[in-house]
């Protein structure tokens, strides 16, 4: 069960995916390690990486579409202390010829842990690690970057709120088991309720569906949104801004926000949740 840390807070997470290609507010970095000869790459924003040399620890299919992919991979200690702060990312590349992938950690900051789980959309560009099954396979993987969701340092504080919502769509619910498990979304009594709104295509692409019981104990409630659904489901359908649309926010003046992910969904939650009357100074992303 995921314990409660932080003081009353109400919030909404979204995400849309793991594979992240837009800016964020990017942490200065302070890891020590020598770098591995590499070409430098500039995204135009943020530092550099530093690279420093990893292994696939663990593989396992995520999902019953077979379409995601868990990788467990090692990193150097230095940089498990580093990532201190759910929905912080690392980037991940097999060489220095290979094109780096941006991907949100999936497990919880835990510094004592030399490991990161990743949940990982298989696409062709990327099989090197999310159809790599040989624990043998060498990476190399940067420092931790960006903000993450700043759940301790902007919502810890307020006391006037009740519940809490979280959004995710396909593997953006990466980041979102992170924050869950992390323990930063709950009170120390355990009597918050929330809610997660968590949108697919197909009621096959859903990954972390063992783990669904658990939150639940923890006060989520997870609500799959699909998309195309077949003809014998009979939970939500749609997008997950229409499940929102439809159920209400319920006490809007008690509610924040955390957006992360595919601006078309951000921009849709984001006006469902005003025109309700959410807070506009609560409305937080890390990017």
């Amino acid at each position: 069960m995921v314990s409660f840390r932080s003081a009353a807070l109400s919030f909404i997470v979204l995400a849309g995916t793991t594979s992240i290609s837009s800016a964020f507010s990017v942490l200065p970095h302070q890891h020590v390690l020598a770098p591995t000869r590499t070409t430098s790459l500039r995204m135009g924003w943020g530092p550099d990486p530093v690279w420093s040399d990893s292994k696939i620890e663990g593989f396992e299919c995520a999902n019953l579409s077979k379409d995601c992919s868990k990788v467990t991979v090692s990193i150097d200690p230095k940089t498990a202390k580093e990532y201190l702060i759910p929905g912080q990312y690392v980037q991940v590349r097999a060489n220095e010829d290979t094109k780096p992938l941006f991907l949100a950690i999936t497990s919880p900051p835990e510094p004592a842990n030399a490991n990161f789980d990743f949940l990982i959309k298989i696409t062709d560009d990327n099989t090197w690690i999310s159809e790599q099954q040989s624990t043998a396979a060498t990476v190399q993987v940067s420092q931790v970057l960006g903000g993450g969701f700043p759940i301790q340092k902007e919502l810890a504080s307020l006391t006037d709120v009740t519940n809490v919502l979280l959004f995710a769509a396909g593997s953006g619910i990466a980041p979102i088991a992170a924050a869950i498990e992390s323990g930063d979304l709950q009170t120390s009594d355990s009597t918050r309720m929330g809610r997660l709104y968590y949108g697919v295509r197909t009621e096959s692409d859903l990954c972390f569906v063992d783990q669904f019981p658990a939150w639940k104990k923890a006060g989520i409630e997870v609500v799959p949104v699909v998309s195309q659904p077949s003809d014998s489901w009979k939970g939500k359908s749609g997008y997950v801004q229409n499940a929102l649309e439809e159920d209400g926010v319920t006490d809007p003046k008690s509610t924040g926000a955390l957006l992360c992910g595919m601006k078309e969904m951000a921009v849709a939650v984001t006006e469902v949740l005003t025109k309700a009357g959410v807070v506009e100074g609560r409305v937080l992303t890390n990017f």
